[in-house]
């Protein structure tokens, strides 16, 4: 059990030039195995929210559980793809694909099977001895998606992971975590800056407000996921809906997304 409860949480960064409040009293309920997408203004707490989830932040106020149970540190089977892929330069595809493992004090030859497995399901197979600086964007993000496929994680958090990438790799990638979603049922909470990846990839996608973050509003989405949803009328609809919401927020202009 994976699902995600965030109850009043605040939090607070002490700076050299005063205090910053990035989330005020937030409520997040993710289900077990239900995918969600998080948007809004930059600087309203995405990203900190994540940071909550994964246990590498505690917030100053309130709480967060991780299946019934308060986050107190990081999880074995919590995964957390960052935009900048997270890779190390020095090692291998199969070095970082494993390296989570590796952290966790899983035995060589298990790590590395489970690696090259993972490699190979978003398709990176025969790279095990290539360098990160060797692959294209869309491979590097792969690479950090296979880390994440090593460890079997329950919960993945993802921080604006495709951001970086032109457009068609961007739907590509996007495609492939919707097949592993699809396949393996885990929690996902997604943050992006992205109407149509966020409607497209959340089964539920929540709006925060300008900084402290708090929910603004909430879009349920449930044909995510159903074949050619993205060439749909509702798709559209709902893409129209969700700008609507963060125009409100004053976070899109009139342009496209």
């Amino acid at each position: 059990m994976a699902g995600l409860e965030v109850r009043g949480a605040s939090l607070t960064y002490r700076g050299v030039g005063g205090d910053v409040d990035a989330l005020d009293g937030l409520d997040v309920t993710v289900a077990d195995g239900e995918p969600i997408a998080v948007i809004g203004p930059s600087g309203c707490g995405k990203s900190t929210l994540l940071l909550l989830a994964a246990g590498l932040l505690a917030p100053t106020r309130g709480t967060v559980a991780v299946g019934g149970t308060q986050v107190a540190g990081p999880r074995l089977t919590t995964a957390l793809i960052w935009q900048d892929f997270g890779l190390l330069p020095w090692k291998t595809v199969l070095a970082n694909a494993a390296l989570g493992l590796q952290v966790r004090r899983i035995d060589r030859a298990e790590r590395l099977d489970r690696s090259r497995a993972s490699l190979a399901r978003v398709g990176l197979g025969g790279f095990e001895e290539a360098y990160p600086a060797e692959l294209s964007g869309g491979m590097r993000q792969r690479l950090a998606v296979a880390r994440a496929l090593a460890l079997d994680a329950d919960l993945l958090l993802m921080d604006e992971p495709l951001s970086a990438l032109d457009a068609l790799t961007r739907e590509d990638l996007q495609d492939l975590l919707l097949e592993l979603w699809l396949q393996r049922r885990h929690t996902s909470v997604l943050v992006t800056h992205s109407i149509e990846e966020a409607v497209y990839l959340g089964r539920r996608v929540i709006v925060l407000s300008p900084r402290p973050g708090r929910v603004a509003a909430e879009i349920d989405n449930p044909r995510m996921g159903e074949p050619g949803y993205r060439d749909t009328s509702e798709f559209y609809e709902r893409c129209a809906e969700l700008r609507h919401l963060l125009a409100a927020e004053g976070a899109v202009g009139g342009g496209p997304s």
